[in-house]
C-alpha cells in the first residue's frame, strides 16, 4: 500500500490544480444540467388511455410526502455534507474533489436517463383519472374511447411521467453513492467482522428505500416504477463510484484513484531526480579522474623539455 500523506494536499495548496485537471468533466456536468432542464420542459408521450383502463388509475390525488425540493437535499446536499466532514478529518483535496464529482455525475446521469425514459414511455400515474378529470366526470372519444382530459395542462403533463420514479432513482443515486463512500472510509470489509459498520452503510440505503415507498403510498407511482427507479439509481451510483475510487474491499479502498496516481507520479519524479543527481556525480568523478590522469603526462612533458634545453646548452 502506498505511503499515506494526509494533510499534505488541501484545497489551498492543490485545489486549483485538481480542478483544472478535471475541467472537461465539469463541462460535461454542465451539459448534463442543460439536458436535464430540456427533458423537464418538453412534453412527454401521451399514451393511449382507454375508458376501461381508468379502473386502475382512480387513486386519490394528494400531496407528496417527500416534496420535489427535498429530493436534491437528500440526494446531493446530505452526501456532500458527509464528504466535507471527511475532508476536515483527512485534509485530502483529492478525496473531496473526486467524491463530489462522482456524486454529481451519479445524480445527474441518473436524472437524465430517468427523465428521458419518462418522456419516452409516458405511463400514466395511479392518480391519472383525477388529474385528467378534476370534477370526476370522465370525457372520452366517441370512437376510440381515449381520454379527453379537462384538467390543467401542467397537472396532466405530470400525470404522464410515472415510469420510472424520479424521487427513487435520485435518492438511490445520491445515497447509494454515499453508501459506497462510507464503506471505503470506515473499511467495512476489513475482515474483522464489525457488524456496526454494515449498519452505518445500510442507513443511507434505508432512507432511499423509504423515499421510494412514500411514492407508492402517495399514489404517485406504481410499484414497478419505484423498483426500476431504485435499481437504475443504485446501478449508476456503483459505476460512478468505481470510476473514481477502488472497491471498498480493496486494501486501498479508503482513497480515490487520483490520490494514488499522484503518489506514484511524485515517487517517479523523485527517482528521476536522484538518477540525474547520481549521473552528475559520476560525470564529476570521471572528470576528476581524467584530470588526475592528465597531470603526470604534463609533468613528463615539462621534464623532457628541460632535459632538451640542458643538452642544447652543453653542445653550445
Amino acid at each position: 500500500m502506498p505511503e499515506i500523506q494526509l494533510g499534505a494536499h488541501t484545497i489551498k495548496s492543490h485545489g486549483v490544480q485538481v480542478a483544472r485537471f478535471h475541467m472537461h468533466d465539469w463541462l460535461i456536468l454542465l451539459m448534463l444540467v442543460v439536458i436535464e432542464i430540456i427533458l423537464n420542459i418538453i412534453e412527454p408521450f401521451h399514451r393511449f388511455v382507454g375508458e376501461e383502463m381508468m379502473t386502475d388509475l382512480k387513486y386519490p390525488l394528494q400531496d407528496n410526502t417527500v416534496p420535489f425540493w427535498a429530493v436534491p437535499m437528500i440526494a446531493i446536499i446530505l452526501p456532500s455534507i458527509v464528504i466535507i466532514v471527511f475532508y476536515f478529518i483527512r485534509h485530502d483535496v483529492y478525496d473531496l474533489h473526486q467524491a463530489i464529482l462522482g456524486l454529481l455525475f451519479s445524480v445527474l446521469v441518473t436524472g437524465v436517463i430517468t427523465d428521458a425514459i419518462k418522456d419516452a414511455v409516458g405511463r400514466p400515474r395511479p392518480d391519472f383519472f383525477w388529474r385528467c378529470f378534476p370534477d370526476g366526470k370522465g370525457v372520452f372519444h366517441p370512437v376510440t374511447r381515449n381520454v379527453q382530459c379537462t384538467g390543467l395542462k401542467s397537472v396532466i403533463k405530470e400525470g404522464h411521467k410515472s415510469f420510472p420514479s424520479g424521487h427513487t432513482s435520485w435518492s438511490f443515486a445520491g445515497l447509494g453513492f454515499l453508501a459506497w463512500y462510507l464503506s471505503g472510509k470506515i473499511r467495512v470489509f476489513d475482515r474483522r467482522g464489525h457488524v456496526a459498520k454494515l449498519c452505518i452503510t445500510f442507513l443511507p440505503l434505508l432512507v432511499a428505500a423509504l423515499v421510494g415507498i412514500s411514492r407508492v403510498d402517495d399514489y404517485w407511482h406504481h410499484w414497478e416504477d419505484v423498483f426500476t427507479g431504485g435499481l437504475l439509481g443504485m446501478t449508476i451510483a456503483s459505476f460512478c463510484y468505481l470510476q473514481f475510487f477502488p472497491p471498498p474491499y480493496h486494501v486501498d479502498g479508503w482513497a480515490p484513484h487520483a490520490y494514488f496516481n499522484m503518489l506514484a507520479d511524485s515517487r517517479n519524479g523523485n527517482q528521476s531526480s536522484s538518477t540525474n543527481a547520481n549521473a552528475l556525480t559520476v560525470r564529476q568523478s570521471e572528470f576528476e579522474s581524467v584530470s588526475i590522469r592528465s597531470a603526470p603526462d604534463a609533468n613528463v612533458r615539462d621534464s623532457s623539455s628541460i632535459l632538451e634545453d640542458m643538452e642544447n646548452g652543453r653542445r653550445n
